[in-house]
């Protein structure tokens, strides 16, 4: 038997090393599996056999009570062999939020289940039961294939003609217009040939930036903010040429070839370029970095067809970060402090890490995936209150955004009444699918009762670094927070 590993251990690609998951790999039952529990193990090596009906999927899960079957049951019915299960909403509805992977006590990767019964469904020819969720998918990457790039207006756009509701987010479109976060012109990017990039070696201070296809769009405050506190952190982000989207949801939901590839590419010329560090600041992203690395490192048989269909052999060396890791170790806390010039004093700050950032634990690597505090620690360096509350890696439903937002909705409102209630005065995150959600789907919902910034995380530091109110990009956001934050003395 294969020793045990962590997700930080080196492996040789195209090797088959032992999964992190070690109980799912040491009591994997060498016996045939039967009808569909055999194409889930076909699909994505996972063995729904070893579940024995604990429920802590079903009991952690943000949208049980809209499903049809709850996720044990949905395990039961591929153990059973139960074709209705592929007719079912829960297999469509899934937000992939990873709860239910990260809690099961067997190591079963269940959003992946979900993922690969829809995948069988659509082979199948089956309707799906949730039609807009397929939609959304289908033009998604249709985007992406014509552009290289996601074009979040014509998405949104798209959705709305397919789904013959042409006024749907009118309200949130236009408060978007007016802060010119959504651009209407977008060019085709096509990545450039590996062989053709030129390795150099990077400095001590430099990292590779992928800012993802919202940081160039709907969430420019983001990168901007970043990139004007890096320069005073001295770090120097450098852009992979020709970078195109990750897949995100749409991707492994749809094709997990194709959800690995999209990432690989974006490594590879990160790697060509000699770089072993890259920050992807998106949460989406990130997740879906890792775990495309993680695929790499673990199947060889995805490691080939990736390899073959980009023709180039991806070494594994970059090492994948997101933005508080990237502060947190590639800059330091210490020197961070050092640098405040205006600390967050009275500021009560509620850190929302939402679902990407720290589940699935074996592929992100995080020590306390349930109740992180690296963000924590981060704002209190920059002098802020942190808020303990309950909600800081709930699920907000952004995947359901434009498809299921009734949804959509109800999950935001539980996290920002969470927030209000355990006294927060703004709620940072560092996910611009997030952002949007909890940001600016407040005015849609009439039961709120209360209005709460939201800001991202490098917005805050711009301003405890000493940057201006413009600098930091307060115009951008759809609740204010420029009231707040002079009534604290901040701006």
């Amino acid at each position: 038997m294969a020793a045990t590993r962590t997700v930080e251990d080196p492996v040789p690609f195209g090797t088959a090393p032992s999964r992190p998951r070690d109980v799912a790999t040491e009591t994997r039952s060498p016996a045939p599996l039967a009808g569909l529990a055999q194409i889930v193990e076909d699909r994505i090596g996972e063995n729904v056999y070893l579940c024995y009906q604990c429920v802590k999927c079903t009991s952690g899960c943000p949208l049980v009570e809209h499903f049809d079957l709850t996720p044990n049951q949905v395990m039961r019915s591929v153990q059973l062999d139960d074709d209705s299960v592929l007719k079912s909403k829960t297999i469509w509805l899934c937000a992939s939020c990873e709860t239910c992977t990260s809690r099961c006590p067997q190591g079963l990767d269940i959003a992946a289940v979900m993922d690969a019964l829809r995948i069988e469904a659509k082979s199948r020819g089956l309707p799906p039961a949730i039609p807009e969720v397929d939609k959304f998918a289908r033009l998604f990457l249709a985007d992406v294939r014509l552009m290289g790039r996601l074009h979040e207006v014509g998405l949104m756009a798209g959705m709305n003609l397919v789904t013959g509701n042409m006024f749907k987010d009118m309200d949130l479109a236009v408060e978007m217009l007016k802060r010119n976060k959504l651009h209407f012109v977008s060019w085709p990017t096509r990545p450039p040939r590996l062989d053709e990039i030129k390795p150099r070696e990077p400095a001590s201070n430099e990292i590779a930036f992928y800012p993802g296809c919202s940081l160039h769009s709907s969430a420019a405050e983001y990168s901007k903010t970043l990139e004007a506190i890096a320069e005073r952190l001295d770090l120097e982000l450098v852009e992979p040429p020709g970078w195109i989207c990750c897949g995100s949801s749409p991707a492994h939901s749809t094709d997990r070839t194709l959800a690995t590839k999209y990432p690989v590419i974006n490594l590879s010329i990160i790697e060509r370029m000699g770089f072993r560090e890259a920050i992807t600041p998106c949460a989406a992203c990130y997740i879906r970095f890792k775990t495309a690395a993680h695929e790499m490192a673990h199947d060889p048989d995805m490691a080939r067809r990736v390899n073959q269909e980009i023709g180039y052999a991806y070494q594994g060396s970059v090492r994948v970060m997101n933005l508080v890791e990237t502060l947190t170790e590639k800059v330091g806390l210490d020197r961070i402090e050092k640098e405040v010039k205006r600390p967050l004093a009275g500021l009560k700050v509620a850190c929302y890490y939402g679902c990407y950032i720290t589940r699935p634990a074996d592929i992100t690597g995080a020590a306390h995936p349930e109740y992180p505090m690296e963000m924590d620690h981060l704002m209190r360096r920059l002098g802020a209150e942190v808020v303990d509350w309950d909600a800081k890696t709930d699920c907000c439903g952004g995947s359901l955004g434009l498809t299921q937002t009734p949804i959509a909705h109800e999950m935001t409102a539980k996290v920002l009444q969470n927030a209000w209630a355990r006294g927060a005065d703004v709620i940072v995150t560092v996910c611009p699918l997030c952002h949007v959600n909890i940001d600016g789907r407040q005015a849609q919902i009439k039961s709120l009762g209360f209005s709460i910034p939201i800001l991202y995380a490098t917005q805050l530091a711009a301003l405890a670094l000493g940057l201006d109110e413009k600098a930091a990009m307060l115009n951008k956001n759809l609740v204010d927070p420029r009231p707040l934050l002079r009534e604290k003395g901040l701006i």
